[in-house]
């Protein structure tokens, strides 16, 4: 499968990378495209996997290192379940996680602004959150049949 990175996710990349002093490579790209094509939260084993099927000499450390840098930028977001290896989401939205135990997808569960107060307003006084993680994880009937 060939990627490629629609015009506006170009601009956005290529923006958030100058405003952190640097530039937008092929790898940066292709590693961005890779994550935005398909949203199944993958592995930085993933992500190698698909972007050798356009650059084919690419290496794992390259792929850390592009997400590292994507992380850095706010472009995707890291997300640590279990004690599996960290996925990578490019849904910046505040949102939790569903883990299905039995196929191991990973599902986006959007949360509306009611939710979001309710969860603030059990932080203790003085406590002011900048991020928070939500994780869920069970199974999904339609996918464990």
């Amino acid at each position: 499968m060939s990627y490629t990175l629609k015009s506006q996710d170009r601009r956005e990349l290529h923006s958030a990378l100058q405003k952190k002093g640097l530039r937008s490579t092929k790898q940066r790209a292709s590693v961005y495209e890779v994550i935005l094509s398909k949203k199944d939260h993958p592995t930085a084993d993933d992500i190698l996997i698909r972007v050798r099927k356009n650059l084919p000499t690419i290496s794992l450390a390259t792929v850390y290192n592009c997400l590292e840098t994507l992380v850095d930028c706010g472009l995707v977001r890291q997300v640590n379940l279990d004690r599996s290896s960290t996925r990578f989401c490019p849904n910046l939205t505040p949102h939790a996680h569903f883990k299905c135990s039995e196929s191991g997808k990973i599902f986006d569960l959007s949360m509306d602004e009611e939710t979001m107060e309710s969860l603030h307003s059990i932080l203790p006084k003085g406590f002011q959150s900048q991020n928070f993680e939500l994780s869920f994880s069970g199974t999904v009937k339609h996918l464990s049949n």
